[in-house]
């Protein structure tokens, strides 16, 4: 009888395959429970097995973050430094925000406002000026990315892995990460290792724990971490809403208000820095930023309400969301969308004018179905469905992206992230 792997003993194998394949492996650290089980579990495999072999360690540091991170951060850096390479990274890379109805970004570090920085930049950190592929246009994902390469080549090696500890339990776009054949090249044939672009590999070794796995090898094994869990448990926040990364996020504006109680000198300071952080604490978990049901208001249709919202903003912020809307218009009207046989009859049975087609080119069992936009629909999978009440609660919540609408990267911004990539790879080396 063949006995399965537990999950620690099959991250054992994972990294002997990764340390024997990669000239380089590195890990994302930003200092939550999955990257810093992830780092410890690094270390011990190297000490154990590997020794004088060196690890890289990558720290986005986005300045507005809880004073236990950075304690934490800094701590658990400085413990093994003896095998670690360190980059720290201040750069002020463009940041999404759903804190405000005026701006779609922030930047962490920017030189015009040091004034009023959260905290001082530490020391030793690398900056702008150590980056030659750096630019003002570089969101955070996309300096991650560049940085792969940037680090490559720094390393002289051929093959370089990123190791990062996201995990398929936490969410369906995180199993979707793991799981599509879509969008990756795969590393032979391991679905937990992507090639993310020329001689650059992301893997997740951990991508199959649980949150118990995690709590259980902190304790099991007396690694540290990051304390700022013990106060969310203890101000009652969920295990699943728990999060170190950046406050700004919709995912993580329902708990923005506990900053105020557990890190009130950072909130203070919060609060100058980025637009429309305080209003985001109070209301983050309110009808205000939609995170609730919604409600139209007496003698407005849904589609009206919407043109009002709109009305209300300035005329960038609007054309961005009306652009969204046009471009999701035209692809229900000419693509369609894809609905399972359930929700299709849900739609017939209320008598909504809709065309089903029988094959889809995306690699589903669902099937492509032309309709216009509705102005709402009660039905569970009202998500799924095109409606001017989404649009609404896109911009109640400051969605500048319109995520709650299933969009990505428009072409325009796919364009200039290539556009990018294409000049850093003009001013390197593609061959080692």
């Amino acid at each position: 009888m063949i006995r399965r792997l537990n999950v620690y003993e099959a991250v054992q194998e994972r990294l002997k395959l990764l340390f024997e394949n990669f000239d380089y492996i590195y890990v994302s650290f930003s200092g939550g429970k999955d990257s810093g089980v992830l780092l410890n579990l690094c270390v011990e495999y190297i000490r154990k097995n590997l020794p004088g072999h060196r690890l890289g360690v990558l720290h986005l540091d986005y300045e507005a973050q809880y004073s236990q991170t950075t304690e934490y951060v800094s701590k658990r850096l400085s413990e093994d430094s003896d095998i670690l390479d360190i980059y720290h990274c201040c750069v002020p890379f463009k940041v999404a925000t759903c804190t405000s109805m005026l701006q779609s970004y922030w930047r962490p570090w920017e030189v015009s406002k040091k004034g009023i920085w959260v905290r001082e930049m530490p020391k030793n950190c690398y900056k702008t000026d150590d980056f030659c592929f750096f630019e003002d246009s570089l969101w955070d994902y996309d300096f991650q990315k560049l940085f792969a390469q940037w680090l490559r080549h720094k390393k002289q090696c051929r093959y370089i892995c990123c190791l990062v500890g996201i995990r398929t339990q936490e969410s369906f776009n995180r199993w979707r990460t793991i799981h599509s054949d879509r969008n990756y090249r795969h590393f032979g044939s391991t679905k937990w290792i992507h090639m993310m672009d020329s001689h650059v590999y992301n893997a997740y070794p951990i991508y199959d724990w649980k949150t118990t796995d995690i709590w259980t090898a902190n304790g099991k094994f007396a690694w540290d971490y990051n304390h700022l869990y013990d106060l969310f448990y203890q101000a009652g926040i969920p295990i699943g809403r728990q999060r170190v990364a950046s406050p700004f996020i919709s995912q993580a504006l329902s708990t923005l208000a506990v900053y105020k109680v557990i890190d009130p000198s950072t909130w203070g300071k919060m609060v100058s820095r980025v637009n429309g952080v305080n209003f985001a604490g109070i209301y983050g978990n309110t009808l205000a930023m939609g995170w609730k049901s919604i409600k139209c208001p007496d003698g407005f249709s849904w589609r009206q309400y919407m043109d009002f919202l709109l009305s209300t903003l300035p005329n960038k912020t609007a054309a961005n969301y009306r652009e969204k809307l046009r471009v999701s218009i035209r692809f229900w009207r000419e693509r369609g969308g894809c609905l399972s046989e359930n929700t299709i009859r849900k739609l017939q049975d209320r008598d909504i004018p809709i065309s089903v087609g029988k094959t889809s080119a995306y690699r589903t069992n669902k099937f492509p179905v032309k309709m216009e936009y509705l102005d709402d629909i009660d039905i569970p999978e009202f998500k799924e469905i095109p409606t001017y009440k989404r649009m609404c609660i896109c911009i109640l919540k400051n969605d500048h992206i319109c995520k709650y609408m299933g969009f990505a990267l428009t072409k325009k911004e796919q364009s200039l992230r290539e556009q990018v990539m294409k000049k850093y790879r003009s001013l390197s080396h593609e061959k080692i």
